[in-house]
């Protein structure tokens, strides 16, 4: 069975897409620990990140600095973190979280409730920033 990212993915579960290239896709975390939260996948479903294949690992981060650029101008935020956790979904992926602090990056901490029109107007600020 599919994961729920390749699901997203293929369109058959809807997403606020940010991104996608020929190998990856990257869109808002439907439960965001803080605004903008992303996670940036592979199209080839891999349950653990060092597992993908090499040349496709080595590209995942220059995908990723493009948009984790795109979240720190546009969310006016000190930093850019990555996390790669992996325990909720058995898919490969990366966490772009635009924070100011450690503390806003601990998945200990309750996760937001946006409405539909607050993650639209992320998606639509960081797609234009990606889009200049």
């Amino acid at each position: 069975m599919a994961s729920i990212f390749s699901r997203i993915i293929s369109g058959e579960i809807p997403a606020y897409k940010i991104a996608e290239n020929q190998h990856f896709f990257a869109f808002l975390d439907i439960h965001p620990l803080v605004p903008g939260h992303t996670l940036v996948v592979p199209r080839q479903e891999v349950d653990e990140l060092f597992d993908l294949p090499e040349p496709l690992l080595a590209e995942m981060l220059p995908f990723a600095r493009h948009i984790a650029t795109a979240l720190k101008d546009v969310l006016r935020v000190k930093r850019v973190g990555l996390s790669v956790m992996g325990f909720e979904v058995p898919h490969a992926h990366l966490h772009l979280l635009p924070v100011n602090s450690e503390r806003e990056m601990s998945f200990l901490n309750p996760k937001l409730q946006l409405s539909a029109a607050a993650f639209q107007e992320i998606q639509q600020k960081i797609v234009a920033a990606l889009n200049r």
